[in-house]
């Protein structure tokens, strides 16, 4: 009995259908008219987001699929819908009624899904009104302020617009309610979706008004992956090049393979960081972290370059002063002796004063006096200024980009 009835529903639908859509009673190349007969068609719009994937830094752009919505109103298709029987009438050819010629602008590629058949339905209910639903994967276009990646805020858009009808024809509007959705456990691998918001970007051109619709999408980019691949990493480099000021100043070797090493390993680092990240004319704040990173690195190496230097300077003095110790020799002089050399032994023993005058009167001075080899001052004097000025350089790297927020 319900086989039979079920088979009646049917004919009668299908009855329906191929008398609302006769080809003398209705054209699929007409717009339906407004309201009241003059006004533009007013079609609603509503998305549901099922994926956003793939945002791409390089190409400014990221994939989505969702399922789109239009309805809207013919009164050609009204019909009797037998005392509620017929809710409604489905249709899966597109080119037998009126469509609105919504195209999606920041689109690049896309397409639509016909496993196992083409997702696509269209609903007529009695009063007239058209339900069209389809799913569609995209490609969109996202222009991209990398100035503060990848500390970063992104706003990316899903555009769509009216093509050919200007709003004098048709008019897109959001669905009243809640017009857009978004799959409640929808992950994303490389940013954070922290909120959506609809508009419109109704544009005007030569030939007239179109409509359009927005969907702006705030993103704030994920850190946790570039803080153990980049930051954690060439930090390590940075404080493991200053190892050389605690190694045997005579080791020139050890130092400079040791400096050399933690180079070469940074540079492999950035190379691999900036195979993702797009060329752009302006610095971003990578740029200022992995130049900062490199200028201590190679400091310390022209800090070991001078330490070899210096301790070869220091041998050649230590040779020298062992056949000629001018301040030891005259500590106590005879004044006979002091007047007997004539005025350069007086001046030596002058200049010894002055020295020692000036070394009493700076404490730093009087801390490096302790070391008298030029090249393990030079050791001491790094090991306290490379941490605090690293240290200095981080207060004003995470200040800038992650404790002050830039309005995207």
């Amino acid at each position: 009995m319900n086989g039979e009835l079920n088979h009646q529903s049917l004919q009668q639908e299908m009855q329906t259908l191929e008398l609302l859509l006769r080809p003398d009673r209705y054209d699929p190349q007409v717009r339906p008219p407004g309201i009241t007969g003059a006004n533009p068609t007013i079609v609603r719009v509503n998305l549901f987001v099922r994926t956003l994937t793939k945002f791409d830094d390089q190409n400014m752009e990221f994939e989505t699929q969702i399922t789109f919505k239009e309805q809207w109103t013919d009164a050609r298709l009204k019909f009797n819908d037998l005392g509620g029987k017929l809710k409604y009438l489905t249709l899966t050819d597109t080119k037998r009624i009126w469509i609105p010629d919504v195209f999606f602008v920041n689109e690049k590629k896309a397409y639509h899904h016909n496993v196992v058949t083409p997702n696509v339905y269209i609903r007529i209910f009695s009063y007239g009104t058209v339900l069209f639903s389809t799913r569609i994967s995209m490609t969109l276009s996202c222009p991209m302020d990398l100035r503060r990646y990848p500390h970063d805020v992104q706003v990316c858009s899903l555009m769509m617009g009216s093509y050919g009808w200007k709003t004098d024809d048709v008019v897109l509007l959001w669905k009243d309610g809640d017009p857009v959705q978004i799959m409640s456990n929808l992950h994303l691998s490389l940013f954070t979706l922290e909120k959506f918001l609809t508009d419109y970007c109704n544009t005007a051109t030569t030939t007239g008004d179109y409509s359009c619709l927005k969907v702006e999408l705030l993103l704030r980019r994920e850190f946790n992956y570039y803080m153990i691949h980049v930051y954690l990493p060439s930090c390590m480099l940075v404080i493991m090049s200053w190892a050389s000021f605690w190694l045997d100043r005579g080791d020139t070797a050890s130092r400079l393979s040791l400096v050399v090493a933690a180079l070469l390993v940074l540079a492999v680092q950035v190379s691999r960081v900036y195979a993702s990240v797009p060329q752009v004319a302006y610095t971003m704040a990578i740029d200022v972290w992995i130049g900062g990173c490199f200028t201590f690195v190679f400091t310390a190496l022209l800090e070991s370059t001078l330490v070899s230097h210096a301790s070869r300077s220091d041998l050649l003095r230590e040779m020298k002063e062992r056949d000629r110790s001018a301040c030891d020799v005259l500590e106590y002089p005879d004044p006979a002796l002091l007047w007997s050399d004539g005025s350069t032994t007086f001046t030596m023993i002058k200049e010894c004063e002055i020295q020692t005058a000036r070394a009493a009167n700076c404490c730093c001075c009087v801390f490096l006096a302790k070391f008298p080899s030029r090249a393990t001052r030079i050791d001491i004097i790094s090991r306290i200024t490379f941490p605090i000025a690293f240290t200095l350089f981080n207060c004003f790297y995470w200040y800038t980009y992650l404790f002050t927020e830039e309005e995207p």
